[in-house]
């Protein structure tokens, strides 16, 4: 997966292997790593892990559209799934806003009380369960899916005005994390326009229903960033920032890492 960041010349590449059948738990489906190539002289100045890049890159992508497209004054976050991407999500997002409260589901109560505890001691912050989807979300005013779920585990019809949400977990066609009705509903931004056409799962699940068309989508969140579209129009509105992740923010997580590695 290449990619070349402009502002400061790097290139590079993320290469992984993946093994998707693997039946030994042991056995991570997904090892790589990321090349940093310096761009004036071309000398390849940086191996990163990829797998450790995904964990810190990913949050800190959902912690940038959150800035730019939840209300100034949320504080309440709802987060459902367990895994380490929830971790950097809860991590990454706190810095971009003063939660009061983390909500947390998964679908093991046992392992959800268990990580609600351990980011309650790491973070300090107000981090408690939900026995469901539905009660997690109530009161949200950002929620972010980071699960590996194949059916919605969230429904449109439970979220309150003005929330946003990240849509992280499901990365190829297929598996979707939430319903038809909260893409419909939902002012619809992602990553990366073309990749989510062809590859985003809820977004195509919707298109197929003859819900949406491509227009739903109403920018990258780039887009949005350089003030070249408008985030968020209303209070009330809902808003949804769809992740399926870029080689261009690998690349920037390894610059950065490179750049401060003294």
């Amino acid at each position: 997966m290449p990619a070349a960041l402009s502002t400061d010349g790097y290139f590079g590449a993320k290469l992984v292997s993946v093994f998707a059948d693997s039946t030994d738990p042991a056995h991570r489906a997904h090892r790589g790593v990321v090349v940093l190539f310096e761009g004036s002289s071309g000398e390849p100045v940086c191996v990163a892990d990829a797998g450790a890049v995904t964990h810190i890159r990913t949050g800190a992508a959902s912690a940038v559209a959150t800035d730019v497209l939840a209300r100034s004054d949320a504080r309440v976050l709802a987060v459902l799934g367990t895994g380490h991407q929830a971790e950097s999500h809860i991590i990454a997002l706190s810095l971009v806003r003063q939660f009061e409260k983390i909500v947390v589901w998964g679908r093991n109560p046992e392992r959800a009380s268990a990580f609600a505890q351990r980011m309650a001691k790491e973070t300090g912050l107000n981090v408690t369960t939900a026995p469901s989807a539905d009660k997690a979300v109530v009161d949200a005013d950002v929620v972010c899916t980071v699960t590996s779920a194949a059916e919605p585990i969230l429904k449109g019809e439970c979220l309150p005005q003005g929330v946003h949400v990240n849509v992280v977990g499901s990365s190829a066609p297929g598996p979707v994390e939430v319903d038809n009705q909260l893409v419909v509903n939902s002012r619809f931004f992602v990553d990366c326009r073309e990749h989510v056409i062809n590859h985003g799962a809820e977004f195509l699940h919707a298109k197929k229903a003859g819900l949406v068309e491509d227009d739903h989508i109403v920018a990258e969140i780039g887009e949005v960033l350089s003030g070249e579209t408008g985030g968020r129009q209303t209070p009330e509105e809902i808003t949804v920032y769809k992740s399926l992740g870029h080689a261009v923010q690998d690349l920037a997580a390894v610059a950065y890492l490179y750049e401060h590695r003294n």
